[in-house]
């Protein structure tokens, strides 16, 4: 089907683009610069699997811990080393969300940064959600904001709360920036923003096989666009936040880049702090695998922005 060409924001350049071109700028892997689309994907997959269960062997867990009646509101916490966490409670915690377009990943597999967080006293949360066809993105949303909530109150004098998201998880972890949590039961923590290869305005994918199980109408695709939201609220929620640090990988799509670069100019005139990141030299899933790494560049950003004396 071909992308509409209409006015108003009709400047963004998807608008142009060919179908054929839309789908392939918001197809990750077929950006991969090491391996080809499906093994990219099979790859990612293994990593994944592998990272959750060397992450759950030796560290101490608490697994499909509910956060919500229905099915697949669960989470799982990774807990630093005995040793380290007599006072759990009053540790930073560091809440991740996978991607897959809505439609795909778990929890069970997407445990990639716990060995080197715990490893300095953070308690990570990897957030499960329901997903797409069964769920809509209003439900997740929705999910997601509740996650948080629930871990406030179980982690009640948390040093602060590191919210991460990868790809969609990026996307979700975005859609928090506007939430007024003074209509939650309680405020969350919230110290910093980590939103990695993620899509911000969702309005071309409705254009796109993305949109299948989605079934994203255009009002729904800006009702859940942190893009669009952002750029109409006449103010930052909340009064200031820390910051929100927006990153892409070198080898993402030109669609990726652009959707991160704007993203961030939209904060900065907000009031936010926000800052963009581009890792060097890898693509929409290795930037996240790598995280495994104590070295890795974007482990170092996230433990230097947890503990600036790091």
């Amino acid at each position: 089907m071909e992308a509409p060409r209409e006015a108003g924001r009709g400047a963004a350049p998807w608008r142009a683009m060919s179908a054929e071109e839309l789908e392939k700028q918001y197809s990750p892997s077929r950006w991969a610069v090491r391996r080809g689309p499906e093994e990219t994907l099979k790859t990612y997959s293994e990593i994944g699997i592998e990272a959750t269960a060397g992450a759950r062997a030796a560290r101490r867990s608490l697994l499909g811990v509910q956060y919500g009646a229905a099915a697949g509101e669960a989470l799982d916490l990774y807990l630093p080393e005995a040793a380290a966490a007599a006072a759990e409670d009053a540790r930073p915690l560091f809440v991740f969300l996978h991607g897959g377009y809505w439609q795909a990943g778990s929890k069970d597999e997407s445990a990639y940064m716990v060995g080197p967080l715990t490893a300095r006293g953070v308690v990570v949360a990897v957030v499960g959600y329901a997903l797409a066809p069964r769920a809509t993105l209003d439900q997740m949303v929705d999910q997601v904001a509740r996650s948080i909530v629930f871990l406030q109150e179980r982690f009640p004098s948390n040093q602060g709360m590191y919210l991460c998201g990868h790809s969609a998880g990026a996307h979700l972890a975005a859609m928090m920036l506007p939430v007024n949590w003074t209509e939650r039961p309680v405020t969350p923590n919230l110290k910093a923003f980590f939103l990695v290869s993620g899509v911000y305005d969702l309005e071309p994918l409705v254009h796109t096989s993305v949109n299948a199980p989605l079934r994203l109408t255009p009002e729904d695709a800006r009702r859940n666009s942190p893009q669009r939201l952002l750029e109409a609220a006449a103010a930052q929620p909340g009064g200031p936040a820390g910051p929100v640090l927006v990153i892409v990988g070198q080898h993402d799509s030109p669609e990726f880049r652009r959707q991160a670069r704007e993203f961030c100019q939209t904060l900065c005139r907000g009031g936010w702090r926000a800052s963009l990141e581009e890792v060097r030299d890898v693509d929409h899933f290795e930037i996240l695998w790598k995280l495994a790494e104590q070295d890795d560049v974007l482990t170092q950003i996230i433990l230097k922005t947890i503990f600036p004396e790091f």
